[in-house]
């Protein structure tokens, strides 16, 4: 059950990400749903290596938010989109 949570959860953050960022981002579904999931594992991991959580310990919604707006800039870089 928590890989479907997981997924949604990913779905809303990507979603999120998406309309916070100005720019055309056109993606799928699938595209916007692992764009969520890996803000929000960049954010945890980035925040347990600067010592914001505890190992073990996952990133809140704004902070997995913000991971995913840092990695959908990163894939328009990377993509040659802007």
């Amino acid at each position: 059950m928590s890989i479907i949570w997981t997924i949604l959860i990913g779905l809303v953050v990507g979603l999120i990400a998406r309309a916070i960022k100005p720019g055309n981002d056109a993606m799928g579904w699938i595209m916007t749903i692992v764009l969520g999931v890996v803000g929000s594992l960049a954010a945890t991991y980035g925040g347990q290596a600067i010592g914001l959580y505890q190992p073990g310990q996952s990133a809140g919604f704004i902070a997995s938010v913000i991971g995913a707006i840092v990695v959908l800039f990163i894939y328009g870089l990377v993509s040659g989109k802007k």
